[in-house]
C-alpha cells in the first residue's frame, strides 16, 4: 500500500527543494541564507546545490514546477515573497498535481492496483469522494457476504435464479452505482457459494429492485433476494419486519411504487410468482451488513 503523501515526500519535495535551493544559489544567496529561507539545514542545502539528492525527472521537467520555482526564487531572493506565501503556492500546485495529474500518475505507477479502481483517484482528501464511497460500499458488501456464508440455512434460502446482495452509492442514479456479486450467489450442496469479489454494475435483477424502491422514496441502500415461502414470510414477520407484495407481471417500477405507497415503511418486498416467474422475497436495509443480519435471523 502506497500513500499519495509518500509519493509527494519521496519524489516531489526533494526535487522541488533542490530546484529551489539551486535557483536561490544562482541568485547569489549563500547556503546559510538558502537554508534560512527554505527552513532546512545548511548541510541539506549543500547536498541539493551539489546534486547529491536524486531528482524525479518528470517533476523537474514539468513546466508548471519550473515556472513556480523561478517565480518563488525571484520573490524569496528579493524579499517580495514571504516563506508563508511560498509554502501556500507550493501546496496549491501539489494539490493540483494530485488531482488526476502528474502526482496521480506517479502514485498509480507506484501502486498499480489504483489503475483497477472504478473511480479516479481524485479529491482523495474529500470524505465524500467517489473513490472513498465505492470502497466503503464494496467493503460493506464483503462483510455482508461473509455473514451469509457463515449462516447455516442460508443456502437453502437461495432461489433457483440465485441470490445477490447489493448496496448502492448514496446518490445512486443507475445500475453502475450499485455494487453486487458477479454471477450471483448460488447454492451448491446446501451451502451458499459466492463466485467472485463484489463489483459495481454487475447486478441487474436485485439492483433494479433496489433502485425502484429508492425511486419510490424508500431510504434503503441495500437489498438481498431469497426464495419466497409463506413460512419464511411468517418468520420474517417475527423479526419485526414489515412486508408488502407487488405484482410481478406489472411494470416493475410502477408496481413497487404502488406497493410502497400503501406502506412506505415496509422493509421487505415480495411477489408470489406468475407463469415463468419464480416467487421471491427482497429484504431492504440501510447497508449490506444490516440486510445480511436480518436474513440470517429468519432463514
Amino acid at each position: 500500500m502506497k500513500f499519495v503523501e509518500e509519493v509527494v515526500v519521496e519524489s516531489v519535495l526533494p526535487t522541488v527543494r533542490s530546484l529551489l535551493a539551486e535557483a536561490l544559489a544562482d541568485r547569489g544567496r549563500t547556503q546559510r541564507e538558502v537554508a534560512d529561507l527554505l527552513g532546512i539545514s545548511q548541510s541539506a542545502v549543500s547536498k541539493y546545490v551539489h546534486g547529491e539528492i536524486d531528482r524525479n525527472e518528470r517533476v523537474q521537467s514539468d513546466d508548471r514546477v519550473v515556472a513556480l520555482v523561478e517565480e518563488l526564487a525571484d520573490g524569496l531572493a528579493n524579499g517580495e515573497i514571504s516563506q508563508v506565501q511560498a509554502l501556500v503556492e507550493l501546496e496549491v500546485l501539489i494539490r493540483q498535481l494530485e488531482r488526476g495529474d502528474l502526482i496521480a500518475e506517479l502514485h498509480t505507477e507506484a501502486m498499480p492496483a489504483l489503475a483497477d479502481a472504478d473511480a479516479d483517484f481524485t479529491d482523495v482528501h474529500d470524505p465524500e469522494s467517489r473513490l472513498r464511497q465505492t470502497e466503503r460500499v464494496r467493503g460493506s458488501v464483503r462483510r455482508g457476504l461473509s455473514r451469509l456464508e457463515h449462516t447455516a440455512g442460508f443456502g437453502a434460502a437461495v432461489p433457483q435464479v440465485g441470490s445477490n446482495l447489493v448496496e448502492c452509492l448514496p446518490a445512486a442514479a443507475d445500475l453502475a452505482d450499485v455494487c453486487g456479486v458477479p454471477g450471483r450467489i448460488f447454492e451448491v450442496g446446501g451451502r451458499a457459494v459466492v463466485p467472485d469479489d463484489p463489483e459495481f454494475g454487475v447486478s441487474e435483477h436485485v439492483a433494479s429492485i433496489l433502485l425502484a424502491a429508492r425511486s419510490a422514496g424508500h431510504p434503503a441502500r441495500a437489498a438481498l433476494n431469497v426464495r419466497y415461502e409463506p413460512a419464511l414470510l411468517d418468520r420474517l414477520d417475527s423479526t419485526g419486519a414489515t412486508a408488502v407484495a407487488f405484482d410481478p407481471e406489472a411494470d416493475r417500477d410502477a408496481a413497487i411504487a404502488a406497493a410502497l405507497a400503501d406502506d412506505p415503511d415496509a422493509d421487505v418486498l415480495y411477489q408470489t410468482g406468475a407463469f415463468g416467474i419464480e416467487p421471491i422475497l427482497y429484504v431492504l436495509g440501510a447497508d449490506a451488513s444490516a440486510v445480511a443480519d436480518r436474513v440470517a435471523s429468519f432463514v
